[in-house]
């Protein structure tokens, strides 16, 4: 019977507490969300036509002296229907405005406007869906002021306010805004729904936990990646509201220089000096479609169950 030779061993000295050591690495939810989200090489390519379009928007039109009313160049022929070239790199109008100039001053304002009215129709659509989804007897009131303006088309209705009101700026947004966060609130109140009866939350309203605190550390953090999805729905779809009642003579005024104002002037030059009606149009398509894209990848990006 052989002996043990301690000299090939090494004794470890025992350790009540290595049993409580955590071995799988540390998780940081926004971390694995920004790894999702540049995973996809769309979000890259997207992500950059974004960039470069909003920079150009909000940075170019502060070195330049672009006025969209000026018509002083109107009778000096050399500067009219310039086709692209290297001084007027989209070309020239019939007033012998730069259409580069003209373009980024109004994504500027097509952007600003589908920003403010996302921003204002979100925030108040989650407040306000939070809260209903909670509260049965806010639910009572609620449902019928849903019911009553979902079924009135919400285009008609900014269309009637922007008649009411006037063209404007903040007419165009309140217009976007008056009814547009109904729709986002039964949609958080119909999420909220989903999770508020589950055990953890059944548990912390019986040990007193407050409803707001159930709702804000509970609840909404549950629901990231449906209301990113809800932002990249509405930011593409409020540029296009305004390209499309501008089309119409609605909206903004005419003195106002926006993606869809240029659209609607340059309609005729579809086949003549089509320059100026498809650089606008393709612009208008580039920011609407980054937007979507983007958001989209985000919103698949901040769903949990995406992370590896």
């Amino acid at each position: 019977m052989s002996t043990l030779d301690k000299t090939k061993f090494s004794f470890v000295e025992r350790d009540d507490f290595a049993s409580e050591v955590i071995d799988a690495p540390s998780y940081s939810y926004w971390h694995s969300v920004l790894r999702q989200f540049f995973r996809k090489r769309s979000t890259k390519v997207f992500l950059v036509i974004l960039l470069v379009i909003i920079a150009m928007s909000f940075i170019y039109p502060m070195f330049s002296d672009y006025d969209f009313n000026d018509v002083s160049n109107i009778n000096d022929f050399s500067k009219r229907y310039n086709s692209p070239n290297l001084q007027y790199w989209f070309g020239t109008d019939k007033n012998g405005h730069s259409l580069f100039d003209g373009v980024w001053f109004g994504a500027r304002n097509s952007i600003l406007i589908s920003f403010i009215a996302t921003f204002i129709n979100i925030s108040i659509g989650v407040i306000v869906g939070g809260i209903w989804g909670v509260s049965k007897s806010i639910d009572r009131i609620m449902i019928e002021i849903y019911n009553i303006i979902s079924n009135i088309p919400s285009m008609l209705t900014i269309i009637v306010l922007t008649y009411a009101l006037g063209s404007g700026f903040w007419q165009l947004i309140f217009a976007m805004t008056v009814t547009g966060w109904v729709g986002v609130a039964f949609f958080i109140r119909q999420q909220i729904m989903r999770y508020r009866d589950l055990e953890y939350n059944l548990a912390s309203q019986t040990l007193g936990t407050p409803t707001s605190k159930i709702v804000v550390k509970n609840l909404l953090p549950q629901l990231v990646s449906v209301i990113v999805t809800q932002i990249s729905q509405m930011l593409p779809a409020y540029v296009s509201y305004e390209a499309f009642l501008s089309a119409f003579g609605l909206g903004l005024p005419y003195t106002t220089p926006s993606l869809g104002r240029l659209i609607s002037n340059y309609a005729t030059n579809i086949t003549t000096n089509a320059y100026l009606f498809w650089i606008p149009l393709a612009t208008i398509v580039l920011v609407s479609l980054s937007l979507y894209i983007v958001g989209q990848n985000l919103a698949d990006a901040s769903d949990p169950r995406t992370h590896r």
